[in-house]
């Protein structure tokens, strides 16, 4: 037996992906978005409302950053979901977050958030609220790379939200191999 919900965002897993961007004096702003993901090989979608202080910002510079929320930075990520920096100006100091300027678009790369994607804009509908970012560089610390040079998803320990019980999971267990474990039933 099934029980239905309706038309519910309840996909699993829902990254949490951090926003980054420079507002009209330069001054970094972030925010928490959770619907968003890879949309080709250079392409990531993210579904932000017009009214937020940073989608106004990325409309305007054609550039942001996009990074991977993480267990270790899990109280400012929640921080920069639940205040807006149109009430809050200096709502990315509070993070205690440190920006450096991308070497590759116009916006912000979170030094305290070791997995980043750094995006120029290449569409947005404000209506379906709906955007496009292409990927031009997509930069980690060394801190989370394993002894091959490759992210190592359990030192990079990102978090996921579940919008069903407003929480957030800590992702990292391998349960099996892609492109191998399927081959059993070939």
């Amino acid at each position: 037996m099934r029980k239905n919900f309706g038309a519910k965002p309840i996909l699993y897993p829902e990254p949490v992906l951090i926003v980054a961007t420079y507002d009209e004096n330069g001054t970094p702003d972030a925010m928490n978005a959770a619907w968003g993901g890879t949309a080709d090989e250079d392409k990531l979608f993210l579904c932000l409302s017009a009214d937020h202080k940073t989608t106004k910002n990325l409309v305007k510079r054609k550039a942001f950053t996009v990074s991977v929320g993480t267990k270790q930075q899990l109280v400012p990520c929640d921080y920069v979901g639940v205040v807006s920096a149109n009430n809050t100006p200096d709502k990315f100091q509070k993070t205690g977050w440190h920006a450096v300027k991308s070497e590759f678009v116009d916006a912000p790369v979170i030094e305290e958030l070791p997995l980043c994607f750094e995006c120029e804009l290449e569409s947005y509908d404000e209506d379906t609220c709906m955007l496009l970012g292409k990927v031009k560089n997509v930069s980690a610390d060394e801190r989370i790379l394993n002894e091959k040079g490759k992210v190592d998803v359990k030192k990079l320990a990102p978090i996921t939200f579940d919008p069903v019980q407003n929480t957030y999971l800590e992702l990292g267990e391998v349960v099996g191999y892609a492109f191998r474990d399927g081959l059993q039933l070939k």
